[in-house]
């Protein structure tokens, strides 16, 4: 039996560099631009897990940073395996997530849904479809998918899927959802989560029989763990509570899938990604496997245990982190799992929503709805994506769903309408490459604005270089948006 390795000074001086890296404003931004990964913050931090990985056979190391001391699993299967032995053995306590900046953040408890509660897709399938044609609906004349259209459009959806239709206009519930996962470890978590229980109780009191609220409420399958947590409730209150507890899970989940996750499959596709283009399991599994919602999760131990010879002391902190576990070697399009699988992939192992560390049945049940998003606003014809600019045979390392335009036929229009090339095409572009401009313009007035620049002639000097670039991007954004309106008319 053995310890874990500790990395070099180095190793752990370049990792921390890193992550800290993260809280600087435009910190690699040239190196974006060049299209260097190696020198951008995500390439450096996956570059030191690479080099790990090569020089100490692969075990799992101790990485000492200024957000704490981590043992690091080098390996996805590694890391499933030290997770799964861990929670085999009540080791583990609740797991936190860990942004690429270092800093922790709650996550909503996991509760295993039943899986005869997951609803299947051919009774989903139509509900959110109704939602969908909501959502493709909104886009203007260039029938562009935005994220100030997309996100509470699929918010909306994801509450008609999971908690039932009266539950798709109650903007509050996914206001309180986070607010509860946010205080998770907390004094303020059993407040917040009452309140967010009480928010659910009419839903599964009076279900939607396409919801999975109704497939629970039915009480198709007990969970005595998800009982045991809402402590001194007892009988059919403790049963009703058990219920809640999963049906917040599973919305938690579902949310993130439907806004994020299915946002970004659908610009890959729209990108020509390999996989991706091909079918929406590969894209969302694609989506998945580079960008997943919970990046990070740190697992704390509270008791040891033993895996494959390794002691894992009390007090280490397992951080898992699938998705920096990528180097130049691996990272590449078109060595993803088969369409098929991507449920597979998420029923075992950690999960790329909820930090679970043995698999989580609201995440497969997540991950079929969407693709069922992907396929809608990919079944009449291929979207166009306007921004950002992602190259077929480059996987981006970051790929933020806010900044993302996607094009989509108008709903009922035939293939031939979709976006094609031409002036109008054209014109879409210009307009969602004004719109970035602009953006760029208020990201660097912002930054210009901190007062980290102030006291010193050197801080001055780049805050008025910082202001003649945004100045020049605004003039830009005005003569591009000209441009377009030239190519409308």
């Amino acid at each position: 039996m053995t310890t874990p390795a500790t990395a070099r000074p180095l190793e752990n001086a370049v990792f921390s560099a890193a992550m800290l890296a993260h809280r600087l404003p435009w910190a690699d931004a040239p190196a974006r631009a060049l299209g260097l990964d190696a020198l951008t913050r995500e390439g450096a931090a996956r570059g030191v897990l690479g080099h790990l990985r090569r020089s100490r056979s692969g075990r799992p190391v101790r990485l000492r940073t200024p957000f704490g001391t981590f043992l690091v699993p080098l390996a996805p299967a590694d890391t499933a395996g030290l997770l799964a032995e861990g929670a085999a053995s009540d080791a583990l306590a609740p797991a936190v997530r860990l942004d690429a900046a270092g800093r922790r953040h709650g996550l909503h408890p996991h509760a295993p849904l039943p899986p005869d509660a997951a609803v299947p897709a051919a009774v989903f399938a139509g509900p959110l479809a109704e939602e969908l044609e909501r959502v493709a609906a909104a886009p203007g004349e260039d029938h562009a998918l935005s994220w100030e259209a997309w996100r509470p459009g699929l918010l909306r959806a994801a509450r008609r899927v999971v908690a039932g239709a009266a539950a798709a206009d109650d903007t509050l519930l996914s206001e309180v959802l986070p607010r509860a996962a946010a205080a998770a470890g907390s004094r303020a978590y059993d407040a917040r989560a009452a309140a967010l229980h009480r928010r659910l109780a009419p839903y599964l009191s009076d279900p939607d029989p396409a919801s999975v609220a109704a497939r629970l409420a039915r009480g198709t399958a007990a969970v005595p763990a998800a009982r045991a947590r809402e402590g001194a409730a007892t009988g059919e209150g403790r049963q009703e509570a058990a219920s809640a507890h999963m049906l917040a899970h599973t919305l938690a989940v579902v949310s993130d899938a439907a806004v994020t996750t299915a946002f970004q499959a659908l610009a890959l596709s729209a990108a020509g990604l390999p996989d991706a283009a091909a079918h929406p399991a590969g894209a969302v599994a694609l989506a998945l496997a580079h960008f997943p919602p919970v990046e990070a999760a740190v697992h704390p131990v509270r008791t040891p245990f033993v895996w494959d010879g390794l002691a894992v002391a009390p007090g280490t902190e397992i951080l898992a982190a699938p998705a920096w576990l990528r180097d130049g070697a691996d990272a590449s399009p078109g060595q993803e799992a088969e369409p098929d699988a991507a449920g597979d992939l998420h029923q075992e192992g950690t999960s790329p929503f909820c930090g679970s560390a043995t698999g989580c049945t609201a995440t497969a049940f997540a991950v079929r709805v969407a693709e069922e998003i992907v396929r809608f606003f990919t079944a009449t014809a291929p979207p166009v994506l306007l921004s950002p600019a992602l190259a077929p045979d480059r996987m981006p390392l970051a790929l933020a769903p806010h900044t993302l335009r996607v094009a989509v036929p108008p709903a009922g229009a035939a293939p031939q309408d979709a976006p094609a090339a031409g002036p109008a095409s054209s014109a879409a572009l210009a307009r969602a490459d004004a719109d970035r401009l602009d953006g760029h313009a208020r990201a660097l007035a912002a930054c210009a604005a901190e007062p980290g620049w102030n006291g010193d002639e050197t801080g001055e000097r780049f805050r008025a270089r910082l202001l003649e670039h945004a100045e020049r991007c605004t003039r830009a954004a005005s003569d591009v948006r000209a441009a377009a309106r030239h190519l409308g008319d």
